[in-house]
């Protein structure tokens, strides 16, 4: 390890202890655009990569709201602005009893990064709050979400930071939210993406993280000399990211045999399709996040307290959350013949299931690049509020479609080699790159 990594490492620890989680993210992205920064006189005098690693803003709050015995509730809302060298803040909203001030900051980071390979002007976000929508009313839940847009609301704006969903943020809570902005500022305004398509939205923006992952799936087979139609996936998760995955994989031929939670793994080896994708919106609407209830409802194998990566599939894509696939689970996809791994979750590969699978040649691309599309439909919906028009879904989509293919390409262009395609390095070096450039020309700000 380079002397120098190992320094700098040492001083994000020291000044974050406990941030495991945003360690991580930061090492990751270290290790692949150190020599670009070491080489570059102007970045180690601006000391870009020490100030790329510091949040621009990170604002901590109290959220109170009372259920519906009329007692007293207490959360805790964040919001991690991290960086706005190429446009406002942008990214979502995680609402889940594992939110940490460590976790909303690696997913800042990565934001940032994945903005930037979008080409659309935005900035890297992230907040949420450790509260859990499971178990709770309809009416607790907006009591909470209008609690925590009344202290939010001062600290965003369509021109300075615009949040969506994530985990635990569907357009249920996109609509509570939006509502108690609007009766505060009083003004209808593009500070939300993945609003309801009659005030506001885009059409395709809740499947746009799914389908922008299988477009970029798509490329990498390309490059392969392979397609999607015949091929098997295992897919992790059931929420919305699982289910645009899934619909597109449909679409084009392809034949996914897993979802999954915090329960076990299901197994459908005729296809998830048809009323069974149907099945998963309305059991993520129910507030659940177990999936044991497919299985008995159509019939097939569920596997208690096991990840999908012991089954034998084609592709590999995790799309629950972060570090969901370690390096024994990416032992037993290389085992089982597994032609590539597209990282769909936010990190959601630990650092040495990533070597492993770098080091064993196998495809493999990380988050900030495969799970672009569904920023990048919140940023065409950015665009669309500003100019008050909405494009057709068909429009939206070849958007995005030409989106993936650019990210695909610029990943390729920093991280090919004779041999392999080196994805990682690849998006960590386009993203750093033009966010370095920007940082500079615009000063020490």
């Amino acid at each position: 390890m380079n002397v120098d990594i190992v320094q700098f490492m040492d001083g994000v620890k020291a000044r974050t202890p406990g941030e495991d989680e945003f360690h991580q993210a930061v090492f990751e992205v270290v290790v692949s655009v150190w020599d670009v920064y070491d080489a570059n006189v102007r970045y180690k005098r601006a000391r870009i990569l020490e100030r790329m690693v510091e949040p621009e803003r990170t604002i901590i709050f109290r959220v109170l709201w009372t259920n519906d015995k009329g007692e007293v509730e207490i959360n805790r809302g964040y919001r991690v602005e991290f960086n706005s060298a190429l446009g406002p803040y942008k990214g979502g909203l995680r609402f889940h009893k594992s939110v940490t001030l460590s976790i909303l900051k690696f997913l800042g980071f990565e934001q940032t990064f994945k903005n930037s390979l979008t080409t659309l002007p935005m900035g890297g976000g992230k907040g949420g709050s450790d509260f859990s929508a499971k178990g709770k009313s309809d009416s607790e839940i907006m009591r909470f979400c209008q609690s925590f847009m009344t202290e939010l609301y001062r600290h965003i704006g369509p021109n300075t930071d615009v949040s969506a969903g994530d985990i635990g943020v569907g357009g249920r809570e996109i609509g509570y939210l939006f509502g108690q902005y609007k009766r505060i500022k009083n003004e209808f305004t593009g500070v939300l993406t993945g609003k309801g398509l009659s005030w506001g939205g885009s059409l395709i923006r809740p499947e746009a993280t799914g389908f922008g992952a299988v477009y970029f799936v798509q490329h990498m087979l390309a490059e392969m000399g392979k397609q999607i139609n015949g091929l098997t996936f295992g897919v992790s998760g059931f929420g919305n990211v699982a289910w645009g995955v899934i619909t597109k994989i449909n679409e084009l031929g392809g034949r996914v045999v897993t979802i999954s939670g915090p329960d076990g793994t299901v197994y459908d080896p005729s296809g998830i399709s048809g009323e069974k994708v149907d099945y998963l919106l309305t059991l993520r609407e129910s507030n659940n996040d177990v999936v044991a209830p497919y299985a008995a409802t159509f019939g097939v194998d569920f596997y208690p307290n096991v990840k999908p990566w012991e089954i034998k599939v084609d592709i590999a894509m995790p799309c629950a959350t972060q570090n969901e696939l370690d390096e024994i689970d990416a032992f037993h996809l290389k085992q089982n013949g597994c032609l590539l791994v597209a990282e769909v979750s936010n990190m959601g590969c630990t650092l040495d299931a990533i070597n492993f699978f770098l080091s064993q040649k196998i495809p493999f691309a990380p988050g900030k690049a495969v799970n672009a599309g569904g920023v990048a439909v919140s940023g065409l919906e950015m665009s669309q509020n500003s100019m008050r028009y909405s494009w057709t879904k068909e429009e939206v989509d070849k958007k995005l479609h030409q989106i993936m293919h650019e990210i695909h390409q610029t990943c390729m262009q920093y991280g090919r080699t004779s041999d392999y395609i080196n994805y990682v390095k690849g998006s960590n070096v386009a993203g750093f790159v033009k966010v370095a450039d920007a940082m500079l020309a615009q000063g020490l700000v």
